[in-house]
């Protein structure tokens, strides 16, 4: 299995809107309930910032997902962590390719100056637990009844790597 990350270009933003819209319509993996315009994703997604970098996944050169950093918070001295999000197509779930992700992403992460990835989970989604769970990351917060979607009251988890001991 061969994984690799391409850095988002305005043109892939189809791709991923299709991607998240369908998580928007059959998951609780994201608490938008609405579909969202290319103008919402591309403010969450960023396109070439030195830090925060955006990705396509190709498995074999077939786009099958998309993942990125986002700020853990926008205030300066939170600049050493940062949210991790990955999404991959429905088809491709399960088969390894958010672990060999995720790990590719810790490595961007160090060489970004980045010392702490967060992924902010809902509690129902036990795939996005477990890779965060066998990537090493260790929960940190439950955050009880916070959402709802599909009639459901949800609780949402976050999950947290210090990717540099030392500092």
């Amino acid at each position: 299995m061969n994984i690799n990350l391409y850095e988002v270009s305005a043109n892939d933003f189809a791709l991923i809107k299709e991607i998240y819209d369908y998580y928007i319509t059959h998951s609780t993996a994201t608490f938008h309930t609405e579909l969202v315009s290319f103008q919402e994703l591309t403010a969450t997604i960023l396109v070439n910032h030195p830090i925060y970098k955006s990705y396509i996944i190709k498995l074999d050169d077939e786009p099958c997902g998309y993942c990125y950093f986002s700020p853990y918070n926008k205030r300066q001295a939170y600049n050493r962590t940062a949210e991790i999000t990955i999404y991959l197509k429905p088809t491709h779930t399960g088969k390894g390719i958010g672990k060999q992700t995720m790990k590719k992403l810790e490595t961007i992460a160090k060489n970004n100056n980045i010392k702490v990835l967060v992924g902010i989970i809902s509690e129902e989604n036990k795939p996005s637990i477990q890779l965060f769970e066998k990537s090493g990351y260790v929960k940190c917060a439950h955050f009880r009844k916070v959402g709802e979607k599909f009639n459901r009251i949800l609780d949402v988890v976050a999950y947290q790597k210090i990717l540099d001991e030392e500092t």
